[in-house]
């Protein structure tokens, strides 16, 4: 055989590979509780589209994110790693040297790589291995002064969002218009995703659509009311977190002042849950384009949010915390050959789905992931990749969550909280001091020690 023919036949070979990879599209949402889904048992919230997909499709109900903030949990996404072998953590601020990125790693593999929607991440979207981005936008709570003055539906003044974009010529960046913060700006990034789609390439594409929603500031969006009269609290509600759990200070706990009141916390989530509901139309309109240009049945679509969000659980507002309604995400896959129907609790990590897609996808995993395939979850509900999880948030907070256990450690306060979820899922009683559960939480100690040292914890140096 000659060369010429060999090297033919070989690229023939790698072309229908790529042509019988799935599209894989991600959608993410910002500060999004992992309860915030009507068909996951919310009393008041309507996502007929989110509701769509756990029927079609497969839930993992115990899905956390490591580090419970923006930057760092999506840091933890694209690597594949934990934020203290990243590289990017309370003390890192770029990924280290050697590790390949989710999007180059599906670029490598043939797939055209786009992104939308929120950046809040390392680097530039053009050295992180997209090819092109759409409706890029700027978010973040820093001093930065917004292009055109905003208000939330309270009236407060917005600060610190701009948003802009652009396309990548031989990773140039060049300036283009980007999307501002407006009551409808996740339908301008559904806007964007259907752009794309509508091109209908030749190979297939990997696309994050990342939007703002349910993220603060909370602007009413067009079409979604709901009623603060009517609105349940949550069911730990509490005036005010009875001690400095590591962000007692911080800008999301200055949201609302001590202690929240019900009327408050009612109203912000009336708006929290129509902004989620906007997002759910915007999602049926990329799921129904996916389908209109015979996309469908050859893409896997996955919804997930970077973390949840306290809005008044424990008496906190924000997301910088160890308890489930923040550290907990929904997840759902659905989409080409993913079980219907199908609701797991395996316990799974954000940074599990780079690894989780490329076998999905038939792509070779990068030596540089440490994070665990869900692959083998949809053969086996049983399957469990990881026998616990562990959580952290900058030297304030530590985390281990096994068997249906809790221990959460406050090394600035040395003070340890330990909780059992199948009986108390909200959370509210401290069984660390009792003394039938002393053994329990010593062995919880002992492994999250062990974990966090293995895992190049700074607080071990």
């Amino acid at each position: 055989m000659s060369t010429i023919r060999a090297f033919c036949l070989l690229l023939l070979s790698a072309l229908a590979l790529a042509a019988a990879r799935p599209n894989i599209v991600f959608l993410f949402a910002d500060d999004m509780r992992p309860d915030a889904i009507g068909a996951l048992g919310h009393p008041v919230i309507k996502t007929p589209n989110l509701d769509k997909l756990i029927r079609e499709g497969t839930t993992f109900t115990r899905a956390i994110t490591a580090y419970p903030i923006c930057h760092v949990s999506r840091a933890e996404i694209f690597s594949g790693r934990s934020a203290f072998r990243s590289g990017y953590h309370y003390r890192g601020r770029d990924y280290k040297e050697g590790i390949t990125l989710w999007p180059e790693a599906m670029r490598s593999a043939g797939y055209q790589t786009w992104y939308i929607g929120k950046w809040h991440s390392p680097r530039d979207a053009w050295k992180t291995g997209f090819d092109e981005t759409r409706g890029l936008y700027s978010g973040g709570g820093g001093g930065a002064k917004a292009s055109v003055p905003q208000y939330d539906y309270k009236g407060r003044l917005v600060t610190g969002y701009r948003g802009w974009t652009f396309k990548t010529d031989k990773n140039k960046p060049e300036p283009e218009k980007g999307i501002g913060l407006t009551p409808d700006i996740s339908a301008r990034f559904a806007d964007a995703a259907i752009e794309l789609i509508d091109r209908k390439p030749d190979k297939p594409f990997f696309m994050q659509v990342n939007f703002t929603a349910p993220h603060d500031p909370l602007l009413k969006p067009p079409g979604h009311n709901y009623n603060p009269a009517k609105i349940p609290l949550p069911a730990n509600y509490r005036p005010q977190h009875p001690f400095d759990h590591g962000n007692f200070n911080g800008r999301d706990e200055r949201l609302l002042p001590w202690p929240r009141t019900k009327s408050d916390i009612k109203a912000d989530l009336a708006v929290y849950y129509a902004v989620i509901a906007h997002m759910d139309e915007q999602i049926g309109r990329i799921v129904s384009a996916l389908k209109k240009n015979g996309q469908w049945e050859n893409t896997i679509l996955i919804f997930s949010a970077d973390h949840g969000l306290a809005v008044g659980s424990h008496g906190l507002m924000g997301k910088q915390n160890q308890y489930e309604h923040s550290i907990g995400v929904p997840l759902i896959f659905a989409g080409g050959g993913i079980p219907r129907g199908l609701k797991v609790d395996a316990p799974c990590y954000l940074r599990d789905l780079y690894p989780t897609t490329c076998e999905l996808a038939g792509v070779p995993v990068p030596g540089s992931v440490q994070s665990a395939s869900l692959a083998s979850v949809f053969k086996n509900p049983k399957a469990r990749p990881h026998k616990f999880v562990v959580g952290y948030f900058t030297n304030t907070q530590r985390m281990i969550r096994k068997d249906g256990w809790k221990l959460i450690w406050y090394p600035h306060l040395a003070r340890y909280q330990l909780f059992d979820l199948k009986n108390d899922p909200h959370e509210l009683t401290n069984l660390f001091s009792h003394n039938d559960h002393t053994k329990h939480a010593d062995k919880l100690r002992h492994q999250l020690d062990n974990w966090l040292r293995d895992h190049g914890d700074p607080l071990f140096d």
